[in-house]
């Protein structure tokens, strides 16, 4: 009459089944909370919040990807194993066009062209290159700027004013006063936006268009370079145009640096895009805090000894800094008529961002 009923085997399996579906509506959610992104969320603070928590996150799972790879390779070595192989990234450059042109080593033509070339008398040191910089015929305030920082970045390169002359009659004056380069800044609108590098007496002509110039100045704890013939550092000019374009910068410096200023000049070819870099490299002795058996960290006086005392080499830039583009390479000595052109750059030539030229 009274009494309580009983709960039937039908309840059990009800009271299962709503729990298996409070389950299910809970992962739900949880992978609802996951896929979120940030730009789906409205709210600012939230959005910046939880871009963070990704980025975090993402950082903190390729740090340990790193420890098990780092890991895995310390094991193999222990164990005498082959390392495991590194995944190479896909890259612009790593996925270039192939280029019949690209220098190999084995290549006995080049070499032999190497020796007959413009800059072979220089590059041999039977020659000491002497560079006369000059500026286009309206100049400009940054301009001077610029050709200063370059007198310091070239060794025994002077500077003439342009004046009304023209530089075809420039070129027969640098020939007479044995320069073996001239080259010439051009400005627009104030800003230097071009170089232009004749080598003497035959050649041949680049034409380079100049980009993001920064000057010593504007450099954040940039360095004073000294007197010293630099060392240049060349990259990536793989070509025979490449190859090439190295050569006649490398026309431009001394083959016997002075390893006692600690000058480094680099030309990068990245995308047929040549950056330029000015540094010197400096020395500097700091303290390394000892560490004990079980990696745990020892204080000076502990140990009975000082602090231990590591050498670290450090770059400081001394500038400029600028960025070149090949517009074209001519035959011989400046001639806007009746020169011969090597290489020019056309629109129509760039059908890939694949392809490259130097």
């Amino acid at each position: 009459m009274g009494g309580k009923r009983k709960k039937s085997g039908n309840d059990d399996s009800d009271n299962d089944n709503n729990e298996e579906r409070g389950q299910k509506k809970q992962e739900k959610k949880k992978t609802k909370r996951e896929e979120l992104l940030p730009s789906m969320i409205k709210n600012k603070e939230k959005r910046s919040e939880l871009h963070a928590k990704l980025k975090r996150q993402k950082k903190l799972e390729k740090r340990a990807k790193h420890k098990a790879r780092d890991a895995a390779e310390k094991r193999a070595l222990e164990l005498g194993e082959e390392l495991p192989e590194r995944k190479v990234p896909r890259t612009i450059e790593n996925t270039r066009e192939l280029d019949e042109t690209i220098c190999k080593p084995d290549d006995e033509e080049l070499f032999a062209g190497n020796d007959a070339d413009e800059f072979s008398s220089i590059l041999k040191r039977e020659q000491t290159p002497k560079i006369l910089i000059t500026t286009c015929r309206f100049n400009s305030s940054r301009g001077p700027d610029f050709i200063k920082e370059l007198l310091s970045v070239i060794p025994n390169a002077h500077y003439y004013k342009r004046g009304t002359y023209d530089l075809k009659k420039i070129v027969e004056y640098a020939k007479n006063k044995d320069f073996t380069s001239i080259i010439v800044v051009h400005t627009n609108r104030r800003e230097p936006d071009a170089l232009l590098i004749i080598g003497i007496p035959d050649g041949p002509t680049a034409h380079f268009k100049l980009s993001k110039l920064v000057l010593r100045k504007d450099l954040k704890n940039h360095g004073t370079p000294t007197s010293h013939k630099p060392e240049l550092v060349l990259n990536n000019f793989t070509t025979r145009l490449g190859h090439r374009i190295g050569r006649l910068i490398q026309s431009l410096f001394p083959q016997d640096p002075e390893f006692k200023g600690r000058r480094v000049v680099t030309f990068h070819n990245q995308r047929d895009f040549i950056f330029f870099r000015h540094h010197r490299y400096i020395f500097e002795s700091r303290e390394v805090k000892k560490t004990d058996a079980k990696g745990k960290k020892v204080k000076d006086g502990a140990s009975g000894s000082g602090p231990e005392l590591k050498a670290i080499a450090r770059l400081q830039e001394c500038g400029p800094r600028f960025t070149l583009k090949l517009i074209s390479l001519q035959h011989g000595t400046f001639d806007t008529r009746g020169g011969e052109y090597e290489w020019v750059h056309k629109p129509e030539m760039d059908t890939s961002r694949r392809r490259f030229f130097l």
